[in-house]
């Protein structure tokens, strides 16, 4: 994603928010490749406060919900409310996120969620379905190409198979 937005012209600032990620390691085991991920890159990477138990009250009554249900609607409002509300902070014109590169994820809820909070903190979203045109696939080899952690879950307990 990093790449392609940098190909349309955008400077790339990964912001790292993942409060939802549980146990604690499994969150340090993602944050390093990621920091791994944007020095090989020279990406600059901002990591933001990792509270998971704020992130449980986010969720709370939603527990067991579906993967894909209101649980992960609540999850995608917390993450990209954060994320919209660093970029305005930081004075970026535009945000996005990785969510919409999975299979998984309802690309339509995503994309609701983050024009309405773009709005809201007058920073623009941007939409794009990063799994199209084999986006997932791509995101699939440069994780081995680089011989990056791949779990088999979102990140939250809610998820673990």
């Amino acid at each position: 994603m990093a790449e392609e937005l940098k190909k349309d012209g955008y400077d790339v600032t990964v912001y790292f928010y993942n409060p939802n990620i549980f146990p604690a390691e499994e969150y340090q085991l993602r944050l390093n490749e990621m920091k791994r991920y944007c020095e090989k890159n020279k990406i600059p990477l901002i990591v933001g406060n990792y509270n998971h138990d704020e992130w449980l009250s986010a969720v709370a009554g939603f527990e067991n919900e579906k993967e894909g249900g209101a649980r992960c609607e609540k999850c995608f409002m917390h993450r990209l409310g954060e994320t919209a509300q660093k970029a305005m902070e930081e004075g970026f014109e535009y945000f996005a996120t990785t969510l919409s590169v999975s299979p998984h994820k309802p690309v339509e809820v995503i994309n609701r969620i983050g024009n309405e909070l773009g709005e809201f903190y007058n920073v623009k979203f941007i939409d794009t379905v990063w799994r199209k045109n084999e986006g997932y696939k791509k995101a699939c080899e440069l994780s081995r190409k680089n011989d990056f952690h791949r779990q088999n879950y979102c990140g939250c307990e809610f998820s673990v198979n």
